[in-house]
């Protein structure tokens, strides 16, 4: 039966218009919540990425000694990683493929996970995804919600592969591995603003999941904060963040970084089509050439971006 929202668009506005003192209480309270509910057997899910950082912050004001967990999928930048190993009580995880055997095997991340499941799987002929390609429901009406998924059926048309398999390969079966192994259960830094599906997550859920019926309990108790929240924070705390961030400034009244603005995969290309210039790979081009070059040219992910249309 599909799980109705407890929550809509307009009660995240409303969130995410909150002062950070009110945040940061709410955030501290849903941790507390999945804390007391799991017993204490919780980590934080680390990338050593600014939005994690705030997160295990506030974890570890509140319980000392929760563990972190990094997974190293060799797409962070170095700063990243060398910064990763300042933090005490981080345990390191291993993907099984690297990033060329996913790509190869599996198909290139292009324009978000939703978009680039649809596309594989309607590749393979599967009669949901070719309709929501035509932004319609399964019974053939008209759907609101897939209507932008029409701008990207020329993709269908490609001959590169797409496939949305590269957070699973790379991120979620190390952390999956991990957990059924410890009893341990994830705290992370994901925010509702960062796209549909996390937004649509937030809405069903709260931030809070404690599982049931064989699905898994997840915190993800920042949802409601937005990217100037987390510069804030850092700025207002004085915590130590990775160097690959540069310095946070204000501009126009805005809070922004002078190095790189996201963290994630160096490598990912999910939302490259909506960044303004300069964008994420032609930042990495100035800041980190020898990765620029291996994205380009080595994992031909240029060949990619130009079939999209995309400066690089």
């Amino acid at each position: 039966m599909k799980q109705l929202a407890i929550f809509t668009k307009a009660d995240l506005t409303i969130m995410q218009n909150y002062p950070l003192s009110v945040k940061i209480g709410r955030t501290q309270a849903r941790i507390m919540e999945y804390y007391n509910a799991l017993e204490g057997n919780v980590y934080v899910a680390f990338s050593g990425g600014k939005d994690s950082l705030v997160v295990l912050d506030i974890v570890r004001r509140m319980y000392p000694d929760v563990l972190a967990v990094f997974c190293n999928t060799k797409l962070e930048y170095p700063e990243l990683r060398q910064f990763v190993k300042t933090n005490p009580n981080v345990e390191w995880l291993r993907p099984d493929m690297t990033f060329a055997e996913v790509i190869k095997e599996k198909g290139y991340p292009i324009v978000s996970k939703e978009i680039s499941r649809a596309i594989y799987y309607a590749r393979k002929g599967s009669f949901w995804a070719l309709q929501k390609m035509d932004g319609k429901f399964k019974d053939g009406t008209k759907a609101e919600r897939y209507q932008r998924y029409i701008k990207y059926r020329y993709l269908l048309d490609a001959k590169f592969p797409i496939s949305s398999a590269c957070c699973e390969e790379m991120k979620i079966k190390p952390f999956t591995r991990f957990e059924r192994q410890s009893g341990l259960y994830p705290i992370t830094g994901m925010m509702a603003e960062e796209s549909y599906l996390r937004q649509s997550a937030w809405m069903k859920k709260g931030c809070n999941s404690f599982g049931g019926s064989g699905k898994r309990a997840i915190s993800n108790p920042i949802s409601f904060w937005t990217e100037s929240d987390i510069l804030q924070y850092l700025k207002l705390t004085g915590i130590p963040y990775a160097s690959v961030y540069g310095d946070i400034v204000e501009e126009n009244g805005k809070l922004r970084t002078t190095g790189c603005r996201r963290t994630g995969c160096y490598a990912c290309m999910y939302g490259m089509n909506r960044e303004k210039e300069p964008n994420r790979y032609q930042l990495m081009k100035q800041t980190h050439p020898k990765l620029y070059d291996y994205c380009v040219n080595t994992l031909k992910c240029g060949e990619v971006l130009d079939y999209m249309g995309v400066a690089y």
